[in-house]
């Protein structure tokens, strides 16, 4: 055989063999088996069946001031979207009957579930029962029974219904742990979507600890499981039948599901429910502080690597840490060993901890870290305390002061503090520092959103009392090669925040 039949020959196989790799690249082998996930498997009808008797459909009813008369025919409130809102639409267009306001029942719908069948508890969202004047469930046998209010949460939209148990044998799921869910863990929402009773939809954990800034405690599950407008309220449940979550909220368009469904984590909502049953109203921790985001910028001014952690802007006066146990400046870093990622991590981590714990808090302070320990309040007392607290402007009428000293610094003009300058920006008695008279609307200070009037209490963690200290605090930060200054402003009625501006 010449060279050329050799080449011709090497030519034809690899030929052969690139084609062969290139059907196998469109087409799946014979021998590769498509696997199903364990706990995703290819049919949910058996746990599905188990779990229908469960979930419960919610109507409420509210009288409302309206025009039609006492023999008219309320007009049902469906879900926006309902496949029947146009025919009672038409329906009820121009029914005006006897115009005396005294007013109609509005109804509405949502969903629910039992975890209590022997106390003929229901779980639901508070804005599914919000301001109803009655309370309906509705279970998938078709039985009706009326419900108690238990008690509600705003912060959490999480409210507890009670029903007979002797009126209905009742069927109940449990809570499951929301912490163990990962992203791609199979989920199944059962509910009352537009209105049109029990129904499965199945999908997976899309993501985690979403915050769509519906509260404080915002700390949602994100699901692709199709939820829909009368959802809320309903489970959302794991592989196991474990709820793992409340179907609360959807972001859409068209006001369908588009995918993008949050359900509360059972972590979060199990506590409250346990509250609500036990109380009939809630009972979180409360620390005491006000608190800010920890930005790059004050991380490099506190002398922190990264910006991490919730950072004391004040202290509540009354409050559980007016003590000086934690002071305004303070990065809190850990509460009770758990992380402090982020501002938000602190309320939520506070409000899970029981009233009147004491807990030890890791804290960084004027750069070092350090272990506090504190005992909480009530958060439900702290609010009527916090609200109460007011702004007490100077009364005194004294004689007209001389003129103050000044000093221009990093686009602001300060001067000193006393009764003429009080009187001018208003300020509270028990506010101390420096004023800020003037801001250079150029300047770094006025893109931080600085306003005249407020008062530099601190600079980078030490108190200021006259221009002058204000000008050799900032020369010895820019002595020590720092690029911003952190200030600590109060406002006029006394509240703290906390400023870097840069010192180029």
């Amino acid at each position: 055989m010449t060279s050329n039949t050799l080449l011709r020959a090497a030519r034809r196989t690899f030929i052969a063999g690139a084609a062969a790799l290139l059907v196998g690249a469109v087409a799946v082998p014979a021998f590769v088996t498509p696997t199903v996930a364990a706990d995703g498997p290819a049919s949910v009808a058996d746990l599905a069946e188990g779990l229908l008797g469960a979930v419960v459909n919610i109507s409420t009813s509210q009288t409302v001031k309206g025009t039609e008369g006492p023999g008219a025919v309320p007009m049902p409130q469906l879900p926006e979207g309902s496949p029947f809102q146009d025919f009672f639409d038409d329906f009820f267009k121009n029914r005006g009957g006897d115009k005396d306001n005294s007013g109609q029942k509005v109804q509405s719908l949502g969903s629910g579930f039992v975890i209590d069948a022997e106390q003929g508890i229901v779980v639901t969202n508070n804005h599914v029962i919000a301001d109803a004047d009655d309370i309906e469930v509705n279970f998938s046998d078709g039985i009706t029974l009326k419900a108690t209010l238990v008690g509600t949460d705003t912060k959490t939209d999480v409210a507890v219904l009670k029903v007979d148990p002797k009126g209905h044998k009742l069927t109940a799921v449990k809570f499951g742990e929301s912490t163990k869910m990962r992203v791609g863990d199979w989920v199944m929402a059962i509910g009352n979507p537009f209105g049109l009773g029990g129904t499965v939809t199945v999908g997976i954990v899309s993501a985690r600890n979403r915050d769509i800034n519906s509260g404080p405690y915002d700390d949602f599950i994100q699901t692709d499981a199709a939820i829909n407008r009368g959802n809320s309220g309903g489970p959302l449940f794991n592989s196991a039948g474990e709820v793992i979550g409340i179907n609360t909220a959807i972001i859409s368009p068209s006001g369908g599901s588009i995918g993008i469904g949050f359900s509360i984590p059972s972590q979060l909502a199990s506590g409250v429910v346990d509250q609500l049953r036990q109380f009939g109203e809630t009972r979180r921790g409360w620390l005491g502080v006000r608190i800010q985001p920890v930005t790059d910028d004050i991380a490099e001014s506190l002398g922190m690597k990264t910006a991490k952690g919730a950072l004391v802007a004040g202290v509540i006066k009354g409050g559980p840490v007016d003590n000086g146990t934690i002071l305004a400046g303070d990065v809190i870093l850990k509460f009770d060993g758990k992380d402090i990622h982020e501002m938000r991590d602190l309320p939520r981590v506070v409000a899970e901890s029981p009233v009147g714990k004491a807990v030890d808090v890791l804290i960084v302070r004027k750069g070092v870290e350090q272990t506090v320990k504190v005992t909480l309040g009530r958060l439900e007392d702290g609010e009527k305390l916090a609200n109460g607290e007011d702004g007490n402007t100077d009364k005194n009428k004294g004689d007209k002061a001389p003129a103050v000293s000044t000093a221009s610094v990093l686009g602001m003009t300060v001067g000193e503090l006393n009764d003429e300058t009080r009187k001018k920006f208003n300020i509270a008695a028990d506010v101390s520092g420096v004023v800020i008279t003037d801001v250079n609307k150029d300047s770094a200070a006025a893109e931080r959103g600085i306003q005249p009037g407020e008062v530099i209490t601190e600079i980078a963690q030490e108190s200021v009392a006259t221009p002058k200290d204000v000008m050799d605090r900032i020369g010895a930060l820019k002595e020590q090669g720092r690029k911003n200054a952190l200030l600590m402003l109060a406002s006029k009625t006394g509240e703290l925040r906390f400023v870097t501006i840069r010192m180029d």
